[in-house]
């Protein structure tokens, strides 16, 4: 149950979103390139920030560059 507290937790970093183009999910919604977001924790494969809707979301480090 530890993601629940995850949006609380320290920024480990910033990253930018460099696109929004995804083959298999609509994130065009929720990512603006351009944007910095914090990131709040990470694995091997995703970044999980705090997206334009506000909540918790796991996105691909794919979309991303660090700051």
């Amino acid at each position: 149950m530890i993601h629940k507290n995850w949006e609380n937790n320290k920024t480990i970093k910033q990253i930018e979103c460099v696109h929004a183009d995804a083959k298999k999910y609509i994130v065009h919604n929720v990512l603006t390139p351009g944007k910095v977001y914090d990131v709040k924790n990470e694995t091997d494969e995703f970044y999980f920030i705090i997206d334009n809707t506000g909540k918790m979301g796991g996105f691909l480090k794919d979309y991303f560059k660090e700051v």
